[in-house]
């Protein structure tokens, strides 16, 4: 295979963050021999967030966000410790051949990787080379023994490009986005959602949907007449003519045309016209195609077609499915990929037709530079891929076949009559070669009823005239399709990141999916967006973002200054922020008009400890507490349930304490929402309940209820949940741990005593008489949870169930008892592992 010769087989193993694969082999590496060793990352190894202290929302004004914030690399997903694992297996290596996609987001990632390895590798001899760059788009062994054969270098513009946008829409977004979410939920309670966010790309998004909705709310129909005529060729068969003047809006007139056509009694055939029409074969696929058509025909999402696009090219079905080229480079093994087709019985004759016949050059059309059209790249059955994946691969293939198709020709025949003065005329088609739209039958020429043969000056008796009242109708909301293609005109986001913004302004609930997938925006989301019109109509046009895309671009071609463009965009959006925030007024009366004050919204639920009256409980996202006498408003846990705590009130504040509960299954914890606001103690952060509060004497404490280290995770507690009788349970105030326990017991108490083997708090447990599983009928016990040989069989671990993600408060310093070292109440999860993009690309190099 060229360069490449292996000797020997392939190893493989896990790393030691448990997500990536490490596959290590022999072989030659230009001309020398080498061990190989290849693994792979899970998409950005780094993200950039501000240091931390600005991530405080209180504490920092959002001005200072736009150039006063220092921001930092951090790991993206710190749980899966990528720069460690990357370090471990760089270690020793003499040189580096980076196989991410290759695109910008993958020359970003390069200089990730960069960062983190070569500081551990082997210093290169005087000018050696040590670092290559693969270039692909597809993951078959033809295209990667290319790749390895012809190694480039990363490319430090592209990089950069996409290190100036993740700063810009950082800053921006956070900006805008603190302030107006903060401002809106201190006022009104029924937003119903728990972000009100800003995205430069998001909110021109939005932006089309609203303007659509206006176009809509704003559209009069008007009455206007038609003229229909129909004409008898034969004795029992009827001709419908379309009226030459399409329509009328004045119904006088119509009605003079009319009484003027009724006079005649025929029809005279003014001219018969016969030509030849070609209905052209599609240009090849790219990203925003494929993505308008998953949306339009196959009925999904933009981001779920995404998904399964990338699921697909990882897996060598097709090729690389971000790209905005639909033109194939002249050396593109066309018939290699279509003879990869010739045994699907869904498509195999017409391939086998244009192989022997020979296939017809793709149609011309627009090369970005980037990455060749979206083309299946090995054969596949439905069995194999199954619901989405194959209906987006059929498609796919389809398209392909189609585009080394022959047009479609027919024949139209366009027949032009008089009815005294007024003219008509009717249309045929009739399919002459089928062409392409036999792979594509939705783009086939519609049957339409065959003309009568006639010449001019034939006369056709009129079988019926009349006047048709219409009105116009109002255009329909979006389709994504059309919000992708009005995205990709105005140059908002990329072929990667549309599907995204798609998606946010769902999420955020700007939006919603109506059948057709149709988007029709909230309340919410129109109100924003008339706000920002009202205040700076450029906030929300599409105009600014298209602008700073054209920069970001320079950027990548090397034509640009990284630091200079980064400066302009943020003093020209600083500028912005500040007239957004003293013009805030404009966008809250219009707020005032569609949502409710938080003092007019919810129901009264616990007493505030300043005032004594009662706070109101707001239900929809987020949900808070709000006093309406002290005009505060505390934030809750979210995605769970709050009622009042017994009337039980915080040693500390006076405040009435609440329950937070995620469901008889799930765990559930006792908070004073001052405390939870406020945090009483130094070693207490924001959002923590009573399950984490260090208060050494108050009853609802962890120190006063936690039990043992969690038997999971590293900084938890089990703490006893007092109001879980009869079935009770401990569970952990990090992690979704639960520990059932002593069930019908009738009391369960933590004992101020430990265990002398683990360090675990004692427990008291006080069962019925008829109802004690003690020996000897015994009622009372106390003991470890852990290592008490009488409690062994009365504690089972399992995990809570939760249909939202679980409410997770600040990682405060442990204060609990010591963990069980005696007999664990049940195994570890196994977390579900990223997939292993490379072991793929490992399997081709053996």
């Amino acid at each position: 295979i060229g360069d490449l010769i292996f000797t020997g087989n392939m190893s493989s193993r896990k790393g030691l963050n448990g997500a990536c694969s490490v596959h290590e082999y022999t072989g030659s590496f230009i001309g020398q021999s080498a061990h190989f060793k290849m693994t792979s990352v899970c998409g950005h190894v780094m993200t950039l967030d501000f240091i931390g202290k600005y991530n405080s929302w209180d504490k920092v004004d959002p001005a200072e966000l736009f150039s006063k914030a220092p921001t930092e690399k951090k790991e993206a997903n710190p749980k899966l410790t990528m720069v460690k694992f990357l370090q471990v297996e760089g270690r020793g290596c003499d040189c580096i051949v980076l196989w991410l996609d290759c695109d910008k987001e993958g020359e970003n990632i390069c200089f990730e990787v960069l960062d983190a390895v070569l500081p551990v590798m082997n210093k290169p001899r005087s000018t050696e080379r040590t670092i290559y760059r693969a270039k692909f788009s597809s993951i078959t062994d033809t295209d990667i023994c290319n790749a390895m054969n012809h190694l480039g270098e990363p490319n430090r513009n592209e990089a950069l490009s996409v290190d100036a946008r993740q700063e810009l829409d950082l800053r921006i977004g956070c900006a805008f986005t603190r302030f107006q979410t903060k401002y809106f939920q201190g006022k009104y309670g029924n937003l119903d959602s728990s972000l009100i966010s800003f995205g430069p790309c998001q909110t021109p998004t939005l932006g089309f949907c609203v303007e659509r909705h206006d176009k809509i709310q704003s559209f009069k129909p008007e009455t206007y007449w038609v003229l229909q005529a129909k004409v008898s060729p034969e004795k029992e068969s009827s001709l419908t003519l379309d009226w030459d003047r399409v329509r009328v809006f004045d119904r006088e007139i119509a009605q003079m045309f009319l009484n003027l056509t009724k006079m005649a009694k025929e029809a005279k055939v003014e001219s018969v016209s016969k030509k030849e029409k070609v209905k052209q074969r599609p240009l090849a696929l790219n990203t925003v195609e494929m993505l308008r058509v998953a949306s339009a025909a196959l009925g999904m999402g933009p981001q779920h077609a995404m998904q399964i696009a990338e699921r697909l090219y990882t897996q060598g079905y097709i090729s690389y499915p971000r790209t905005e080229t639909t033109h194939y480079p002249e050396n593109f093994d066309l018939k290699g990929c279509l003879r990869q087709q010739a045994n699907n019985p869904y498509w195999a004759e017409t391939v086998k037709a244009l192989l022997s016949e020979g296939i017809n050059r793709p149609r011309k059309g627009h090369d970005a530079g980037d990455h060749p059209p979206i083309t299946p790249m090995r054969a596949a059955t439905e069995a194999e891929l199954g619901g989405d994946g194959w209906r987006l691969y059929e498609y796919i293939t389809r398209h392909f076949i189609a585009t080394v198709s022959a047009d479609c020709k027919y024949l139209q025949t366009t027949i032009s009559f008089s009815i005294g003065p007024e003219r008509f005329t009717c249309i045929g088609k009739v399919v002459t070669s089928p062409g392409f739209t036999e792979i594509m039958p939705w783009h086939s020429i519609p049957l339409e009823e065959s003309l009568p043969h006639c010449e001019k000056g034939d006369l056709f008796p009129i079988g019926e005239i009349k006047l048709l009242e219409k009105q116009t109708s109002p255009p329909d909301y979006l389709t994504e399709a059309e919000l992708i293609t009005l995205m990709e005109k105005h140059g908002i986001g990329t072929d990667a990141s549309i599907p995204v913004h798609i998606n946010n302004i769902c999420q955020r609930n700007y939006v919603t999916v109506e059948s057709g997938r149709r988007l029709k925006p909230t309340n919410l989301g129109i109100v924003l967006v008339h706000g920002y019109y009202k205040i700076d109509a450029e906030l929300v046009l599409p105009t600014i973002r298209s602008a700073v895309e054209k920069q970001l671009n320079l950027i990548a071609l090397g034509k640009a200054n990284y630091h200079q463009v980064l400066e302009h965009t943020l003093d020209i959006f600083k500028r912005k922020f500040h007239y957004f925030v003293d013009s805030i007024a404009g966008m809250d009366e219009l707020m005032e008009v569609s949502f409710s004050p938080l003092a007019a919204t919810g129901k009264p639920l616990s007493r505030c400890g300043k005032c004594h009256r009662f706070m109101k409980y707001i239900q929809a996202k987020p949900s808070r507490l709000h006093c309406s006498h002290c005009d505060d408003t505390y934030s809750l846990p979210q995605n769970g349930t709050i009622k009042l705590y017994k009337e039980l009130r915080c040693p500390l504040d006076d405040f009435e304490l609440v329950l937070w509960s995620s469901g008889s299954r799930g765990k559930s914890y006792p908070l004073c929402p001052y405390c939870y606001n406020h945090p009483p103690f130094r070693d207490m952060k924001k959002g923590m309940g009573c399950n984490e509060c260090t208060h050494p004497t108050c009853q609802h404490s962890l120190s006063m209820l936690g039990i043992g280290q969690c038997v999971e995770c590293e900084n938890g507690v089990l703490v006893l949940d007092s109001t879980s009788g009869p079935k009770w349970k401990m569970a952990c105030n990090k992690c979704n741990v639960i520990v059932h326990f002593f069930e019908n017991a009738h009391k369960v108490r933590v004992s101020p005593e430990t265990c002398d083997l683990c360090d675990a708090a004692l427990v008291d447990v006080d069962f019925n008489k008829a109802k004690s599983p003690l020996p000897g009928d015994e009622t009372q016990h106390s003991g470890c949870v852990f290592c008490d040989p009488v409690f062994q069989d009365l504690v089972e671990l399992k995990h809570a169930a939760m249909r939202h993600p679980m409410h997770r408060g600040g990682q405060g310093k442990r204060q609990g008892r010591g963990r069980g070292k005696g007999r664990r109440p049940g195994g570890r999860l196994n977390p579900k592992k990223p997939k292993d993009k490379m072991a793929a690309l490992a399997a081709y190099f053996v």
